[in-house]
């Protein structure tokens, strides 16, 4: 599969690896250290038009289709993952709703704002009781007149904390359930009713913050509904299918720095009279890590083509994600263990990029969840 940039496009990759490795990359250590993103990071992803890749440029956003999404996503990846984890979750799963299925006016009303990163998206489905089995929700919308209330609670939401708006999935039809029974609410931070919790205290991703997000009686404007009313599970399938491609995309840019970080530190390194990097076992180690991140970016790619044909990719996407996180963990560990005790200490990059790397097999749908879904769509296929 060959995929030509046009000029316009390899002009934004360049522009973006530019940004992160020259101006990103310098403050990683920081980030680390303070669980905070400089705001002068945050202000030029916004002077760059990141906050609106995915957003049309009718509404003031980039425009840009699912390969062109995956190409900078992959230059994003690149570096810090909390930096990169703040503007992927607003401009996928947090903003895809929005555009694909929301009404007009509603497009209107947030889209901008959401474009120039003057209002941070979330996306928020998960919940206590309803984490890889999304039918089960607890969250229950009830129709009052020209409104909605909303009630229960949702976890581990990522940008919960700074969030302004969230896409929110809530049951309004308990019999109907999945089945034509889930609703898809746009809902702001500033709604009566809504509670943010206190911030999650993760492994990794510092500087990218996760939450509770609690409704008590929260009054939701009847014109917030996206989509249609019961369509709420289809549509969320719809929305993680093209997060999953691009979070596949960003798994293959760590990958690339991974690797380039390994072979730099393999040649650098002297044992034994020589560099490390002429034993065959770290050679062996390098091609491996090599080979198998050009399957994930093919994988990830072949899905985003389908995307933008506008094939259903229910099974490509689980597939890119599932196969593209398993590398990005092989690969952190095979770069930690070639740069060997160095790799362990916090100062240095492959150290945050092996924490960093554990959580894409869990989130968006965990790896155990991507095989149910690939190997379901294999049985309806045959």
């Amino acid at each position: 599969m060959t995929i030509v940039l046009t000029d316009e496009l390899q002009q934004m990759k360049t522009m973006v690896r530019n940004f992160v490795e020259k101006e990103v990359e310098p403050y990683a250590q920081q980030i680390e250290e303070e669980d905070v993103i400089p705001q002068h990071l945050v202000e030029k992803a916004k002077e760059l038009g990141l906050f609106g890749m995915s957003i049309p440029e009718e509404y003031g956003g980039i425009g840009l289709n699912t390969v062109g999404k995956a190409v900078v996503l992959e230059q994003l990846g690149r570096t810090h993952n909390g930096f990169v984890s703040l503007i992927s979750a607003h401009t996928g799963i947090g903003s895809t709703g929005l555009v694909k299925l929301a009404s007009e006016s509603l497009k209107r009303k947030y889209l901008p704002d959401m474009a120039a990163g003057n209002k941070i998206a979330a996306f928020a489905l998960s919940e206590p009781g309803a984490g890889s089995d999304a039918t089960n929700l607890a969250t229950t919308a009830e129709k009052k007149g020209d409104y909605w209330v909303v009630n229960g609670t949702k976890h581990f939401i990522t940008n919960g904390p700074v969030a302004d708006v969230f896409t929110v999935f809530a049951l309004t039809d308990r019999e109907k359930g999945a089945k034509g029974g889930i609703t898809a609410f746009l809902i702001e931070k500033d709604f009566p009713g809504l509670i943010v919790g206190k911030k999650d205290k993760k492994m990794g991703l510092r500087g990218s913050y996760t939450s509770q997000i609690i409704f008590e009686d929260c009054i939701v404007p009847q014109e917030n509904v996206i989509g249609e009313v019961g369509m709420g599970y289809i549509n969320a399938l719809t929305i993680l299918g093209e997060g999953r491609v691009g979070l596949a995309a960003r798994a293959v840019g760590s990958c690339d720095k991974l690797i380039e970080l390994s072979a730099k530190y393999a040649k650098e390194r002297i044992q034994f009279g020589k560099p490390i990097a002429s034993n065959q076992g770290i050679q062996w180690m390098l091609a491996e890590m090599a080979t198998e991140t050009e399957a994930a970016r093919a994988l990830a790619m072949s899905a985003a083509v389908k995307i933008d044909e506008g094939k259903k990719v229910i099974k490509e996407a689980a597939m890119a994600k599932l196969f593209a996180s398993d590398v990005y963990n092989r690969v952190a560990d095979q770069a930690l263990q070639i740069h060997g005790g160095i790799g362990y200490i916090a100062e240095y990059a492959v150290e945050r990029f092996y924490r960093d790397a554990r959580i894409t097999k869990i989130y968006e749908g965990t790896n155990e969840i991507q095989k149910v879904i690939i190997s379901r769509r294999i049985l309806e296929e045959t």
